[in-house]
């Protein structure tokens, strides 16, 4: 009996699998986004696109990077989808249209 449970608990359960099938597609994601904002970084340089501000390795932390379109899939190899932006003018970014939509609703 004590055989048959080791084999048992050895062997492991489909669902098992696809749950391992489906964490390795979720690290591969998250690495190729980690990726795309150091590509971006490289190719555009450490300065804002909005605001010109230039920043060091020490603050770096502080440069974004926008998907213009939107669409944070979309990540194509020559950067054409990507603008470094600094915190402040990403926030920008993203607040204009609710704001817009704030003020419009008014009407």
């Amino acid at each position: 009996m004590a055989r048959r449970l080791r084999r048992l608990s050895a062997q492991k359960p489909a669902n098992l699998d696809a749950a391992d099938d489906l964490l390795d597609q979720i690290r591969r994601k998250r690495t190729d986004a980690t990726n795309y904002r150091e590509r971006s970084l490289e190719r555009h340089g450490l300065i804002c696109a909005r605001c010109a501000r230039e920043f060091s390795q020490k603050d770096r932390h502080l440069l974004t990077v926008h998907h213009k379109d939107g669409n944070h899939d979309n990540n194509p190899a020559d950067g054409s989808n990507w603008e470094n932006l600094c915190v402040y003018c990403h926030d920008d970014e993203h607040s204009r249209n609710l704001l817009g939509s704030y003020y419009s609703e008014g009407e």
